[in-house]
């Protein structure tokens, strides 16, 4: 069984994607054996309203029938958007969210807003998930557009630095760490805390290419399958995990990695 924990529908303003929606997605994953997805809605990275993006998402679920059931929705909230705390109450009272995405590069505010910090307490109060992406796509590809944030500039790519501030601040929250693409490297004092976190990680960013390493250094409960579909392609997070070898991980290892870590931390 796979369960994939980082996917998307909707829209990316730069580039074309394909099977981005919740119809074409059940197609993907009939065709490669994936039970459940997470989902989320990228319009809400770009709409003023976030909470506009999540209504799509939640109506589109309702038109699919029995296979509403292989979603897990995510919401998108902007914690310093106003009415915030609205939208976090509608988006689990009424649309049936699982866990919420926060994006502070593309919503610009830093990783130790208060605000944020607030959503992360009440999400935790919720005994829910909120999920944060290194980054959406790869900055050396990016469109003259988007947001500024190659290596040189003084916005940087995320690494795990840069997300750990909010985990300190609120050490008791569930974290997803997603598209996991740069250092995972922290000092000593916080990696022993982040080490005690609740946290999960995906298997899409390309860090994960020493997959079997960090099985060791991270623990084998702190992993599970992602695509980061529809931006990345729908195979190389699960290759990841088949092509480990054996002294790396065994069959019951790699079914934690495929789907039993999902279902624990997602509480399945």
């Amino acid at each position: 069984m796979l369960i994939d924990i980082n996917a998307y529908v909707g829209h990316w303003p730069f580039m074309q994607l394909k099977y981005n929606n919740c119809a074409s997605l059940v197609e993907r994953m009939n065709k490669f054996g994936v039970e459940l997805s997470v989902i989320s809605n990228l319009n809400g990275i770009f709409y003023k309203n976030t909470q506009s993006a999540n209504r799509e998402l939640y109506e589109e679920l309702k038109s699919l029938g029995k296979n509403r059931k292989r979603f897990i929705p995510f919401g998108v909230i902007n914690p310093i958007y106003a009415g915030w705390q609205y939208d976090l109450k509608e988006c689990v009272e009424k649309f049936g969210m699982k866990g919420f995405r926060v994006y502070p590069k593309y919503h610009d505010y830093e990783i130790t807003d208060p605000s944020l910090i607030e959503l992360v307490k009440s999400v935790r109060d919720m005994n829910l998930p909120v999920a944060f992406n290194y980054k959406m796509v790869d900055s050396r590809q990016r469109s003259w557009m988007d947001i500024d944030y190659v290596a040189y500039t003084l916005k940087p790519e995320w690494s795990l630095k840069n997300i750990f501030p909010i985990i300190k601040a609120v050490p008791d929250a569930k974290y997803m760490i997603l598209n996991v693409t740069n250092s995972m490297q922290l000092d000593e004092a916080d990696a022993a805390l982040f080490n005690k976190a609740n946290v999960l990680m995906d298997t899409s960013g390309r860090t994960l290419n020493s997959l079997g390493d960090l099985l060791k250094t991270q623990g084998k409960e702190r992993f599970a399958f992602g695509t980061h579909s529809p931006i990345l392609d729908y195979l190389t997070g699960m290759l990841r995990i088949e092509a480990l070898r054996a002294s790396e991980a065994d069959a019951s290892v790699k079914e934690l990695l495929r789907s039993g870590n999902a279902k624990k931390f997602l509480e399945l």
